[in-house]
């Protein structure tokens, strides 16, 4: 449906709900097809307009089920004031600006306090009996690393895919095999809102968890600590691991060998998705976040577990040499879906 069509369905929408008389202004999205604008009444209340048109793939469903969980823990996703499931529209709470990264950007020294409040999220997600939502097994984890083959590194194909998914297979099946919570899958410094007025947990807002799945407890902290936007010092990640470990009662050494095999299978998704948002989708700017994306699997490669995999993925992933990443930019919006 065309941006005219939504219109059309937001204006009565908005006022069938009470809320045809705020000011509506377009606030920062993401890389999905969910658009969000912030409401605002002539008396200042605020609220946020979630538009998920299912036409272009988007279901507001998996998003309403998991909010009312994780309100329902006592955490802060935003609350539910008003829904049109079939066409897409919700009307939620507007839990403010403050996001991690823009604090952490204006005050370093913040970092540290902010990413303790985050994993005691964490705590308190995996403490909670879990929801029903699909499970993050070994074939899913083995299966979302092939853009790294089709986009990133189409050379090798399906071979080289094969290959990797065959000695990946067995660490996957060994993270599947252990305890499993909620994992939010896209929980980093761009998706957490600082809230002080509240306490303990509830103080950190959520947003973007519509595709969270039940898997491993480390699937988060990596997501968090190797963000794909922002470097997370050293120190900063090794004492927020350390003070998950300590809240929860881990083992130190088996979460760090899941910690390295989630990692890299995250961060080698990554990289295939950031270049098919430009090679596909014509978003140049996510090119630009690769290097970082590739130290992530590098340090994650250096976990002695992984040593076969290393040298594999040494020879079939093309290192982003400045003349690497001129190349992908130079292809951008001219590649489709591969057939």
């Amino acid at each position: 449906m065309t941006s005219g069509g939504r219109a059309a369905l937001i204006g009565p929408f908005l006022t069938a709900v009470g809320w045809a008389d705020a000011r509506r202004r377009t606030i920062a999205g993401d890389a999905s097809n969910r658009s969000y604008e912030r409401l605002t009444r002539p008396d200042g209340a605020t609220a946020i307009l979630m538009d998920s048109p299912p036409d272009r793939g988007e279901d507001v469903r998996p998003f309403i089920g998991v909010a009312d969980y994780l309100c329902g823990l006592g955490l802060s996703a935003p609350r539910l004031y008003h829904r049109d499931e079939t066409q897409g529209l919700l009307l939620i709470e507007d839990l403010g600006d403050a996001l991690f990264a823009r604090l952490m950007a204006a005050d370093p020294a913040r970092q540290a306090p902010l990413y303790r409040a985050a994993a005691d999220v964490l705590v308190t997600l995996h403490g909670a009996p879990v929801m029903n939502l699909p499970l993050c097994d070994a074939e899913w984890l083995t299966g979302m690393m092939e853009p790294a083959f089709s986009w990133y590194a189409p050379q090798g194909g399906a071979e080289t895919a094969a290959q990797v998914a065959t000695l990946f297979l067995p660490f996957a099946q060994s993270v599947a095999e252990a305890e499993q919570v909620v994992i939010l899958r896209d929980y980093h410094a761009e998706n957490l809102l600082w809230l002080p007025d509240r306490l303990g947990a509830a103080r950190v807002g959520l947003l973007d968890f519509q595709d969270a799945l039940i898997g491993h407890p480390a699937y988060d902290l990596v997501s968090i600590l190797q963000d794909a936007r922002r470097d997370v010092p050293e120190d900063v990640a090794r004492e927020t691991i350390q003070h998950y470990l300590a809240a929860t009662g881990t083992d130190p050494d088996a979460f760090g060998r899941a910690y390295a095999i989630l990692g890299l299978q995250r961060n080698l998704r990554i990289l295939g998705i950031f270049a098919r948002l430009c090679l596909r989708d014509g978003k140049s700017h996510y090119i630009d976040m690769i290097p970082r994306v590739w130290q992530h699997v590098q340090t994650n490669l250096r976990h002695p577990d992984l040593a076969s995999l290393a040298e594999l993925l040494h020879t079939a992933l093309p290192t982003p040499t400045p003349d690497f990443l001129n190349q992908l930019k130079s292809k951008c919006a001219t590649i489709p879906d591969p057939s």
